[in-house]
């Protein structure tokens, strides 16, 4: 592993991060031929119903960690709890013997359904899991209420994430340039985190 990448970004305001995030959306389910095949043995997908709060942020600071996820590390609790908890919101965990290797998060409660969240656990990934599990989360939305499915994915993700959206017949709209707190400078994520992403700078 290469040792954290320090260095200071200069084009963001002191304390932040500039980050690009690009929206992506679906009209239609994909129309694919073959049925999908799990990559590997003893894959199992369950849906956690009203998860608790604790294995929640198990999984959402285990896989977003690398990524820099802090949306719902800000929130508390009770805000947590609302979201995770509401019947509209549909959270599929994905096990690989046993083991908790990702998550997908698809949120109904707007006009389109969101794939609010996706991704896997640093142990899992470049095991050829994440195309599959993405199929089967774009399949998983559209069998319900669904006239519109929308995901987005931004500059701090995994370098691949933007192909992989598009892959699996998502297409993208927008694209916006934002300013970020760095969490890591905040101490709601350890200074460690995302060692690929340079620090915000501390000082004008």
């Amino acid at each position: 592993m290469q040792p954290p990448d320090l260095r200071i970004v200069r084009d963001a305001p002191t304390g932040q991060l500039r980050k690009v995030v690009t929206f992506l959306e679906m009209a239609a389910k994909p129309d694919r031929v073959r049925p999908l095949r799990p990559p590997a043995e003893r894959l199992a997908l369950l849906r956690a119903e009203r998860p608790t709060v604790s294995f929640y942020r198990y999984l959402y600071d285990t896989v977003g960690e690398r990524w820099l996820w802090a949306d719902r590390r800000r929130m508390d609790a009770a805000a947590v709890a609302a979201t995770v908890q509401d019947p509209r919101v549909e959270v599929y965990v994905l096990y690989k013997a046993g083991v908790p290797a990702g998550f997908a998060e698809l949120d109904r409660r707007g006009a389109a359904v969101d794939l609010a969240y996706f991704g896997l656990i640093p142990d899992f990934i470049g095991q050829k899991l994440g195309p599959w599990f993405l199929d089967w989360a774009v399949d998983a939305a559209w069998a319900g209420q669904c006239t519109r499915l929308t995901v987005n994915t931004c500059s701090f993700d995994h370098p691949k994430a933007l192909t992989m959206y598009q892959r699996a017949g998502f297409m993208p709209v927008r694209q916006v340039t934002e300013f970020v707190e760095d969490p890591r400078l905040t101490g709601q994520m350890p200074r460690s985190a995302a060692p690929q992403i340079a620090l915000a700078r501390t000082e004008p």
